[in-house]
């Protein structure tokens, strides 16, 4: 289904997201922090579109995705960016030693991992002792009025939207069934919790239409997972416009 949409995937996304998915990944790149000579696996990374942003940073970027298509796309797109990297990998099986990045992050790739613990799991394994991780996923406005617009976007609008811009309608169709059956802001936090995840907290973007989670992989093998002291689970960090704050 992915390969099918590579070669326009990403000009679809911004059309039916009203450009917010710029706004979004922006958001993502602040809250991983690359350095230059850090080393970054972008999980779930499709054409390359948030790893380019990472790449900028001076980091050595690992963009790994399962769809060859999208792994052919993004080499061509940024065949001259050296400290880029293309690789065809499955979540729940990362072919990367453990300890290897000092950060993971993954971009709306979660809620299409048929086993999405240990997709997690795979992130901590890979991640070094204090690493860091940013999952940056649809989610569920807390405000009642808010979320049912949103579904009524979903329902009504997004389809036809899709129908326009887009060859292959049933791959939208999935993506609206996916967040309709995603959990909720909370639940996620609990699931990066389980797995062995550290200081979990999350911030909702666009009025919770989309939640940036993040954690710490503990510094001791088997140190209890904490929360923030400053900025504890389900805060609402983002500005009018759903940005989210410094």
């Amino acid at each position: 289904m992915f390969d099918q949409v590579a070669a326009k995937y990403d000009v679809t996304n911004t059309v039916l997201s009203v450009g917010n998915d710029r706004l979004w990944r922006v958001a993502t790149t602040r809250a991983v922090r690359p350095r230059p000579g850090e080393r970054i696996l972008d999980l779930a990374a499709g054409t390359g579109a948030s790893s380019i942003s990472l790449a900028r940073s001076g980091a050595h970027v690992v963009a790994a995705d399962f769809s060859p298509g999208m792994i052919a796309e993004g080499r061509r797109r940024y065949r001259d960016v050296r400290n880029l990297e293309f690789v065809e990998a499955d979540a729940t099986a990362l072919p990367f030693a453990d300890g290897e990045f000092d950060a993971v992050t993954m971009s709306f790739g979660l809620r299409n991992v048929k086993q999405p613990k240990k997709a997690l799991a795979e992130l901590l394994r890979v991640a070094k002792p204090g690493g860091r991780l940013v999952i940056c996923e649809f989610s569920h406005p807390p405000v009642p009025a808010i979320r049912g617009l949103y579904r009524f976007y979903n329902d009504r609008i997004l389809p036809r939207i899709a129908r326009v811009v887009s060859s292959n309608t049933e791959a939208y169709d999935y993506l609206n069934e996916s967040i309709r059956h995603w959990p909720d802001q909370r639940a996620l936090s609990a699931w990066i919790r389980e797995v062995g995840w550290a200081d979990v907290a999350y911030r909702d973007l666009s009025f919770g239409i989309v939640a940036l989670h993040r954690a710490v992989k503990p510094a001791q093998p088997g140190a209890a997972p904490r929360s923030f002291d400053a900025e504890p689970e389900g805060r609402r960090g983002e500005d009018a416009a759903g940005r989210l704050e410094s």
